[in-house]
């Protein structure tokens, strides 16, 4: 155990530059919001989803999508200027949010409490979710440091 504290000692600081954070940032809500809304088509189409779940609209996966992603970018933006190791401890955050994301689309389908709901819907909203995760965790791991 002491040799992989050692070695996470020894490991370099890691830097995020903001002024690379300020348009890659942009960038990830537009692919994120892209990505979403295909799957969002295809979902429909495919899975014959209720045109009466509004979660699977086209302003919901927007919306949320930009909330999503603008916090994450904060976030970022936080952890760069305390963390010597930013976009490790950022991954972390980030895959934490996902899973806590997870929970309110699992109680919708439990819960059966918005007319529409189905298995097909809440894993389309769950894969939306991890795509706009994965876009996100990408573009700022690899577009942000230093």
């Amino acid at each position: 155990m002491t040799s992989v504290t050692a070695t996470q000692s020894q490991a370099p600081a890691q830097r995020v530059r903001i002024s690379r954070l300020l348009w890659v940032g942009p960038l990830a809500i537009v692919a994120a919001v892209i990505a979403n809304l295909i799957i969002r088509t295809i979902a429909v189409s495919l899975l014959g989803i209720s045109a009466e779940f509004p979660p699977l609209g086209f302003g919901p996966p927007v919306m949320f999508t930009v909330i999503g992603v603008l916090g994450a970018t904060i976030v970022l933006a936080i952890v760069a200027r305390f963390s010597k190791r930013p976009i490790a401890l950022f991954r972390t955050i980030a895959l934490v949010v996902l899973v806590i994301s997870l929970i309110p689309d699992v109680l919708l389908y439990t819960s059966n409490g918005m007319p529409g709901t189905s298995l097909g819907a809440v894993l389309a909203l769950m894969v939306m979710h991890a795509v706009a995760y994965a876009i996100t965790v990408t573009l700022f791991s690899r577009m942000t440091a230093e």
